[in-house]
C-alpha cells in the first residue's frame, strides 16, 4: 500500500500515510498472480508425466525431457511472481469437474494432464507479453515442445503395447459385437480392428465411438480399417490399410507419427514394399481360404515361413486360422496371430481368447525358437 494524508486519533495525532494501490498497479498485482499460478500449474502437470515416463515406462529420454521443461519453468518463476500469490482468496481452489475426479486409464490421465500444461503455457505466454516480452517468446516455443513431447509420449506407449500384442481382433458385423469385443477383452486382448463394409457413416461412426471407448477402458490398441478419416473422427490408435488403399506416407501425413499404420501383403514383395513405407506392423496372409477375403487365393504356410525368417516389424498372420489349426501356424513360425470368425461367432469369446492366447505364450517357454 502507498501513503497518504489520513489521521489516526488513537495515534496522538501522528499522522499515517495510506494509499491504496493504483489501477496500473492492481493490474500487475493480478497478472503476477495469474503467471504465478499457472507455472505451479505446468510444473505440477509435467510432473505427473514425467513419473510416468520414469516408472511406468522405464524411459529415461522422455523423463528427461520433461524435466528439462520443469527446470525452465523453474528459472521464470521468481520470487517476485510467487510473493503475489493469494491461495485464500482465490475463489477457483473451491471449483471442480466431475470429470477431474476420476481418470479412466493412464492414457487419460496422460492426456488430461497434457492438456493442462499445454493450456497453462498458452496463458504464460499471452499474460508474460506484460511482464516480459521475453518471457511470452520463451513459453512459445516451450508450448511446441510440449505438443511434440506428447506425441512422441502417446507413439511411444501404442508402440510398446503392440510389441506386447499377439492376438489381434478384426471384426465382423454382429448385433451383440459390442458384448463380444467385450467379452474378448475380458480375455486379455490388447489389440482391436474394427472393419465394417456396407454400414453407412453414421452407423460406423458411433459405433466406432463405442468400441474406442471400450479398448480405452480396458488398455487396448483400437485400430481403424481403410478409413483415415473415421480413425481422425474418434481418435483411433491407427488404422490398417489394404493393399488397394492410400499410401502408407500419405496415411501417415494425414495421422501423424504417434498414430499407427498397419498394411495387408500377401506376398514378399508386398512385405517389403511395406516396410519400405513405413509400416509399423504388417497382415501375413490370408494363410488359409476365409469368406472375408473373397476371391483371394491362400497364402499357406509358405508365406509366414518366410515372414519368420525375413520381416523385422511385428507381423500378424491372418486369414482363416482357428483353434484347430493355430498351432501350425506357430509351428511355422508366428507368434502373433489375427482372427476374425473364431472370436466373433464364438460361444464364449472370453474363453476362446484365453486359448489363443495360452497356445501363443508357450512360445515364450521354448528358448531354442527364435521369433521376431
Amino acid at each position: 500500500m502507498k501513503q497518504a494524508d489520513c489521521y489516526d486519533g488513537s495515534n496522538n495525532g501522528v499522522v499515517v500515510m495510506v494509499e491504496p494501490y493504483s489501477q496500473k498497479e492492481q493490474v500487475q498485482q493480478v497478472v503476477y498472480r495469474i503467471l504465478d499460478a499457472n507455472l505451479d500449474r505446468a510444473r505440477e502437470g509435467l510432473r505427473i508425466i514425467e513419473e510416468w515416463c520414469r516408472f511406468g515406462l522405464n524411459n529415461a529420454q522422455l523423463a528427461l525431457e520433461c524435466k528439462k521443461e520443469r527446470q525452465e519453468l523453474a528459472i521464470w518463476h521468481t520470487a517476485e511472481l510467487r510473493a503475489a500469490r493469494n491461495t485464500l482468496g482465490d475463489p477457483g481452489t473451491e471449483l471442480t469437474h466431475p470429470q477431474e475426479e476420476q481418470r479412466t486409464s493412464i492414457k487419460a490421465l496422460l492426456q488430461a494432464n497434457f492438456c493442462r500444461v499445454q493450456e497453462a503455457m498458452r496463458v504464460l505466454e499471452e499474460y508474460s507479453k506484460l511482464y516480459n516480452p521475453n518471457m511470452g517468446k520463451a513459453f512459445k516455443q516451450m508450448r511446441y515442445r510440449v505438443y511434440n513431447l506428447e506425441s512422441q509420449l502417446l507413439g511411444y506407449q501404442r508402440q510398446q503395447l503392440l510389441l506386447r500384442s499377439h492376438l489381434y481382433l478384426v471384426t465382423s458385423p454382429d448385433e451383440k459385437l459390442l458384448e463380444i469385443v467385450e467379452s474378448a477383452l475380458k480375455g486379455g486382448l490388447t489389440l482391436l480392428q474394427y472393419r465394417e463394409k456396407t454400414a453407412d457413416d453414421v452407423f460406423r461412426l458411433e459405433q466406432a465411438k463405442k468400441l474406442r471407448q471400450l479398448c480405452h477402458t480396458y488398455g487396448a490398441i483400437f485400430i481403424i480399417n481403410d478409413r483415415v478419416d473415421l480413425a481422425l473422427a474418434v481418435d483411433a490408435d491407427g488404422v490398417h490399410l489394404g493393399q488397394q488403399d492410400m499410401p502408407i506416407a500419405t496415411a501417415r501425413q494425414l495421422l501423424g507419427s504417434h498414430r499407427l499404420i498397419g498394411r495387408s501383403t500377401t506376398n514378399s514383395q508386398e512385405m517389403q514394399q511395406a516396410i519400405a513405407e513405413g509400416a509399423d506392423y504388417i497382415g501375413v496372409g490370408p494363410v488359409y481360404e476365409t469368406p472375408t477375403k473373397v476371391g483371394k487365393a491362400a497364402t499357406g504356410l509358405e508365406y509366414v515361413r518366410y515372414a519368420a525368417k525375413n520381416c523385422p516389424l511385428p507381423w500378424f498372420a491372418i486369414g482363416g486360422i482357428d483353434p484347430q489349426n493355430i498351432n501350425d501356424v506357430i509351428d511355422a513360425g508366428a507368434n502373433r496371430v489375427a482372427v476374425v470368425r473364431s472370436i466373433v461367432q464364438a460361444d464364449q469369446p472370453t474363453l476362446v481368447t484365453q486359448y489363443f492366447l495360452s497356445q501363443l505364450n508357450r512360445i515364450k517357454l521354448e528358448p531354442s525358437k527364435s521369433y521376431v
